[in-house]
């Protein structure tokens, strides 16, 4: 019985198929996203360099001697390699557990390809179960949420947690999110709000799940 540690690492190695030779490579943030620098490390010197999606993840990088750059200063991202909390069959993802889904959605937009890398646990019928989590100007806090009530969620602050933009972070429980894409505009329109953890407007393009039996690959 392989452990979810095994099924990460799995996942990370399978996404090394998909960053091209000789191009730049967004990096995304949390534990599945780290066994994917540690396989990137390998083959560093046939790319031209990264983006991060945080600073946790630019210092892993660095520690590899892999060369960071600012995202201002690149044109284009051929791939961009993330993990998820959460997805579904459209490949629509929930992310910001580790409080970096601002830069992380941000990345991921300017990628020609975004290839979303977890382990089968993360596969689920309708989204909503892990807590959505939304990054939040301070002065804000309290109007989003009771924005939020009125929608039908139950936000609560990430006690003790600022994201590297200097925010707050609702996560929002009791959403049963049938309509992925309606809600990350509906959120993403609360004025305070700098983004929400809903990834649907901008799905994954390539989801690659860890299973027991191997590593299995979802196209959009």
């Amino acid at each position: 019985m392989k452990s979810q540690e095994d099924l990460k690492r799995a996942v990370a190695a399978a996404a090394i198929e998909h960053v091209p030779v000789g191009t730049i490579v967004g990096v995304g943030t949390g534990s599945t996203a780290n066994f994917f620098v540690d396989e990137l490390a390998k083959i560093k010197s046939k790319i031209d360099g990264t983006v991060a999606s945080s600073v946790a993840s630019a210092k892993r990088l660095e520690s590899h001697g892999i060369r960071v750059l600012d995202l201002n200063s690149v044109d284009e991202i051929s791939v961009y390699v993330d993990g998820a909390d959460e997805a579904n069959s459209h490949l629509h993802l929930v992310k910001g557990g580790g409080g970096a889904l601002t830069r992380e959605k941000i990345v991921a937009a300017v990628a020609r390809k975004f290839v979303c890398i977890a382990d089968e646990s993360k596969l689920v019928d309708i989204l909503g179960a892990f807590p959505l989590p939304i990054e939040v100007i301070p002065m804000a806090r309290s109007y989003v949420a009771r924005e939020i009530v009125k929608l039908g969620g139950q936000p609560v602050l990430r006690d003790g947690f600022v994201t590297d933009n200097g925010n707050v972070i609702l996560d929002v429980r009791n959403f049963s999110i049938v309509d992925p894409v309606g809600l990350e505009k509906t959120l993403n329109n609360l004025v305070g709000v700098v983004t929400n953890g809903l990834f649907a407007q901008r799905p994954a393009d390539v989801l690659l799940l860890g299973t027991q039996n191997g590593v299995r690959a979802l196209n959009r």
